[in-house]
């Protein structure tokens, strides 16, 4: 019997970058959602362990046995886990519906780790406290414990400190992308300013209107660098904005970008406009969960 789990789209809504750690990993302060979009893992018992891949997007990924698939490192470290718990963890045969683009500021890459996780754990029929299971989830890296939890949160330390925010479901999003890949190592280098203010207070939302309305007195601290290395993100932004978007703005380190609409009609329609437009991008109307 196999397990599926989602994978969601991780939105930076908004993300300030406040310090620097002696290590080299950045403190930020981000308010972070989730959507109904994304990619999908599933597990089911195999004589050996297999992973396959899938999806539109499925090309950009690594080779499937590569150090840098966060999925079989997910798997790996899992089962060295329960191993040392004296839990079995068979073979599995493992898929990867690749729906996001990679390198996308989207969380995609750390959502697939994610939802391994939580798909292997039932596979496995293993309940663990949450906490060694989020300590495993750092490790593989710093916004798979966001993406374990996925549900709306102000993420501060290096965004492993997780503060649930009520008040942020059903957003209608149009997620744009323009089929350019932004390394989140070479945006972090280009930061000039690393110590920025931290987000304002976060109020409890009454809907997009009142989103749009605390977003206008936030910003995204990586969008500079990452313009720079990628000057079509400001086309993204162009489009959306002209689309009728309440807030437009770009996600984690880019280049993916997303606007907030007031109703989930007025999301299908832009996200129809701006994939007309630009039939080589990435375009989808989403919500948050």
């Amino acid at each position: 019997m196999s397990v599926i789990e989602a994978a969601p789209a991780k939105i930076n809504l908004a993300l300030s970058v406040i310090g620097k750690r002696d290590d080299g990993y950045h403190l930020i302060d981000s308010l972070v959602v989730f959507t109904a979009h994304g990619d999908s893992v599933t597990a089911a018992a195999a004589d050996t362990d297999r992973f396959t891949l899938s999806g539109p997007f499925a090309r950009q990924l690594p080779s499937l046995q590569s150090a840098d698939n966060l999925c079989i490192r997910a798997r790996d470290g899992l089962r060295l886990f329960l191993r040392g718990m004296g839990h079995p963890a068979p073979p599995v045969a493992l898929k990867l519906i690749k729906n996001l683009p990679v390198a996308s500021g989207i969380g995609g890459g750390s959502a697939d780790a994610a939802a391994t996780l939580r798909c292997l754990l039932a596979h496995w029929r293993f309940r663990p406290d949450t906490a060694p299971i989020a300590a495993l989830a750092l490790t593989l890296g710093a916004d798979v414990p966001m993406c374990l939890a996925s549900r709306a949160a102000r993420a501060t330390g290096i965004g492993e400190c997780l503060e649930p925010v009520a008040g942020l479901s059903g957003i209608p999003l149009v997620l744009v992308n323009p089929g350019v890949a932004v390394g989140t190592r070479e945006v972090f280098r280009r930061l000039t300013d690393r110590q920025n203010p931290p987000l304002p207070p976060i109020p409890a939302f009454s809907g997009p209107v009142d989103l749009a309305r605390w977003l206008s007195e936030t910003r995204n601290d990586l969008e500079r660098p990452a313009r720079a290395l990628a000057p079509s993100i400001g086309d993204c932004l162009a489009r959306i904005t002209e689309s009728g978007a309440l807030a437009a703005r770009m996600s984690g380190s880019g280049a993916s970008c997303f606007g907030i609409y007031g109703d989930m009609n007025g999301a299908m329609m832009a996200a129809g406009l701006i994939g007309a437009r630009h039939p080589g991008w990435f375009v989808a109307a989403t919500r948050t969960l």
